[in-house]
């Protein structure tokens, strides 16, 4: 079926003007410009940006829904598609989230606008724990392009969290999936529905 919904969740200190949230944006623009395309700015608290999504797509069709989540995005993703049952894309995804990110509670700026400062809050690392969806019901639903470059994240834990799943394991790359758009781009929106 053909999608018709598709949101996109940015990582952990990212926003809307992430590189491959825009990428993402442009691309839905030029190919389909009736898609509806939503990418929020996630709060600091998981439990508040769980919510503001879920609320947000409460009246989203799920068998023509799809998710696209990077890094911490990713772990939201996977919340979102293990609650819909909707096709998930997961880039460099956070398997641990609870325990990585325990790390960086205190005050942070925004990747995108310096200017910006949110407190991660002890509470959250609770909140994670709290959001984990567990085993993945329907592996087929995910796709997950992982590099073995990420310089942030384990792709062997990556890669076991998504065992069943189709996985683009990357030799090289990085955290960031520099070569997003010209690498990675149309087997993203192929998989999520989006026909050429």
């Amino acid at each position: 079926m053909a999608l018709t919904h598709l949101l996109y969740l940015h990582g952990f200190r990212s926003s809307p003007q992430s590189t491959k949230a825009r990428i993402v944006a442009a691309h839905v623009q030029r190919q389909a410009p009736r898609l509806h395309w939503w990418c929020p700015q996630l709060p600091p608290s998981p439990r508040e940006a769980m919510a503001l999504v879920m609320d947000g797509i409460a009246a989203w069709p799920r068998e023509t829904m799809a998710v696209i989540g990077s890094s911490l995005g990713g772990f939201y993703a996977t919340c979102v598609a293990e609650a819909t049952a909707c096709r998930a894309v997961v880039l460099n995804p956070a398997v641990h989230p609870a325990r990585d990110l325990a790390r960086h509670i205190g005050e942070h700026a925004a990747w995108h606008d310096p200017s910006q400062h949110f407190f991660f809050e002890p509470s959250f690392i609770d909140e994670l724990r709290a959001l984990d969806p567990g085993p993945l019901r329907d592996p087929s639903r995910y796709f997950a392009v992982i590099a073995k470059g990420d310089e942030v994240l384990d792709w062997r834990e990556m890669t076991a969290r998504y065992a069943g799943a189709r996985i683009d394991l990357l030799e090289g790359g990085d955290h960031a999936l520099s070569d997003f758009e010209a690498a990675h781009l149309q087997d993203v929106m192929d998989f999520a529905g989006l026909s050429r």
